[in-house]
């Protein structure tokens, strides 16, 4: 069962990079169980959002709660997928040893590896269908299978919140729907939040909806408003709204 407790709270939060501002007044509340889709252009601001989410950085103005909690103490109970999955392809590690990071990410420093974790991590190995590439090495994997394995490790700490960061960017499109409807099957516990341009995808999946472009609009249901499109998008857009598909052809400059 869910709590009471939002997943996430944030009030007014700023951030800066040096004088250029990157996130300006974000205040929302996540409740916990649901699956937030979050979109918006290259560059808005999504990536830090999730960071801040994180406790990776701060922010200079504001207030962030997860699960009750500052970001930072909240980490063991969160899991993440980052964008970018890259090793060192000569680096001694395989796919086993990958996940099983997952669960030691959430323990106290220095425990080893039990018994008692082997089964979550073949689960959560199997479920990304990497499971018989347990013992190759990770550089000999292509992006994608990276990808899986990086959504492992993350499934394998038994989030209470799975933030992911275009978790599809480098997978083949059979795997893209698979991703999601394990997500879906993982919300069924776990309050999911994924940054994605699969904004037709999403939309048979997600329960909210963020658009970040400095700003933020939140929409408590899985509806993908023009307001949202015209704040982050130029080009025809499929969206979902109130249950039903549609196509956005905003006017390009040029067109007759």
């Amino acid at each position: 069962m869910f709590q009471t407790t939002p997943a996430i709270e944030m009030k007014g939060v700023w951030f800066s990079y040096d004088s250029s501002v990157i996130l300006e007044d974000i205040s929302f509340t996540l409740k916990q169980g649901d699956f937030l889709g979050m979109i918006g252009p290259n560059g808005g601001g999504k990536t830090t959002l999730i960071k801040l989410l994180l406790g990776i950085l701060k922010p200079h103005r504001g207030t962030i709660r997860v699960l009750g909690d500052a970001p930072r103490r909240a980490r063991r109970r969160v899991g993440y997928v980052p964008q970018n999955t890259d090793f060192n392809n000569s680096f001694p590690i395989s796919v086993m040893d990958v996940a099983f990071m997952g669960r030691l990410a959430r323990s106290r420093l220095g425990r080893r590896a039990s018994s008692q974790d082997r089964p979550v991590v073949e689960e959560a190995l199997r479920k990304v269908g990497m499971w018989d590439r347990k013992n190759t090495p990770i550089g000999k994997l292509s992006g994608g299978q990276r990808q899986r394995v990086m959504i492992a490790r993350a499934l394998s700490t038994e989030p209470e919140i799975l933030f992911l960061d275009e978790p599809t960017a480098k997978v083949d499109p059979e795997f893209e729907t698979n991703i999601y409807d394990f997500l879906k099957e993982l919300n069924q516990h776990a309050t999911i939040v994924t940054i994605t341009h699969d904004v037709g995808v999403i939309s048979r999946y997600i329960k909210s909806v963020a658009c970040v472009n400095q700003t933020l609009i939140y929409h408590e249901e899985p509806e993908i408003t023009h307001e949202m499109l015209d704040m982050a998008y130029e080009c025809p857009v499929d969206l979902i709204a109130h249950g039903i598909p549609h196509r956005v052809l905003p006017h390009h400059h040029g067109e007759g």
